[in-house]
């Protein structure tokens, strides 16, 4: 083991969207920081997700609207700040009468559109699925639906543009980098980590430690640090699947199980379907 003695403000446990991001926001403020990561950037849940920027419009009906706003603004920055990896995306939703009330769908759409205070985005419109063109595949089971907008990411590069940021702002990326140890040492956090690649190990000290190991943070509390927490992360298991796509054209559809469930139909990698997900605990 080196005897390394470098002291960090910051030392950040895992290399998805939120460590990155983590690094890079406090790498931004002057800190300095480390990252490590035990596989690739990304590796995990934030290269595996519906690949969607948006503001969960059914969390609206729960009357989540601080939520709800505060996801579409980071929307809106998103979408301006990375452009070239988030775009616009348009989104059918079919309505039936044995659903909810039509008005109530077009004031929960109306609240969508504005609480955010849209820029970029066009408005929703209702739409005649029998003759629109985006009606075409539902349209034997639909009559009308609405359209709005909300915006799709290619999810692992938004990882890397936020590593590389945090980067060239000074904080160091270690990605094959495990963390094997953590503990606190005279008010300092001393942490031991693994080249996975050459089996070297080194030791840092920092002023704080975040656990961003997403489905493994309760891992790092009970291995890494030697914590027996009693309170765990509750783990939730989305699937997609894909398929051929059936539809012409680039908007997405948004359906609903008979459980009230949404399901996301989304074009993907331009002939293909991307279709979720499933909410079962894990």
């Amino acid at each position: 083991m080196s005897g390394a003695t470098e002291i960090v403000d910051l030392f950040v446990i895992g290399g998805g969207v939120n460590g990155a991001g983590i690094a890079r926001d406090a790498a931004g403020r002057g800190l300095s920081v480390i990252l490590c990561e035990k596989d690739d950037l990304a590796e995990g849940t934030s290269s595996r997700s519906g690949k969607l920027v948006h503001g969960g419009l059914r969390y609206l009906e729960y009357y989540e609207f601080r939520l709800v706003r505060e996801a579409l603004i980071e929307r809106e920055v998103l979408l301006e700040s990375a452009p070239h990896i988030i775009w616009p995306m348009r989104f059918v939703l079919p309505h039936s009468p044995d659903d909810r009330p039509a008005w109530l769908v077009r004031l929960g759409l109306f609240l969508y559109d504005h609480l955010g205070g849209r820029k970029r985005l066009p408005a929703t419109r209702t739409l005649n699925l029998r003759t629109a063109p985006e009606g075409a595949p539902i349209k034997d089971v639909f009559k009308r639906g609405f359209e709005y907008s909300d915006c799709w990411v290619d999810d692992a590069r938004l990882v890397i543009i936020n590593a590389l940021d945090a980067a060239q702002r000074g904080a160091k990326i270690l990605a094959r980098t495990a963390c094997t140890a953590a503990h606190r040492e005279n008010d300092l956090w001393s942490v031991e980590m693994r080249d996975s690649r050459t089996g070297v190990t080194t030791t840092v000290r920092a002023r704080a430690l975040i656990n961003a190991a997403g489905p493994w943070v309760n891992d790092i509390i009970n291995r890494v640090v030697g914590q027996n927490s009693k309170r765990n992360v509750r783990l939730v298991k989305g699937s997609h699947i894909v398929v051929p796509k059936f539809w012409e054209g680039r908007q997405a559809y948004l359906v609903q199980n008979r459980d009230k469930r949404v399901i996301f139909i989304n074009p993907y990698q331009n002939d293909l379907a991307l279709i979720g997900t499933t909410d079962i605990p894990y």
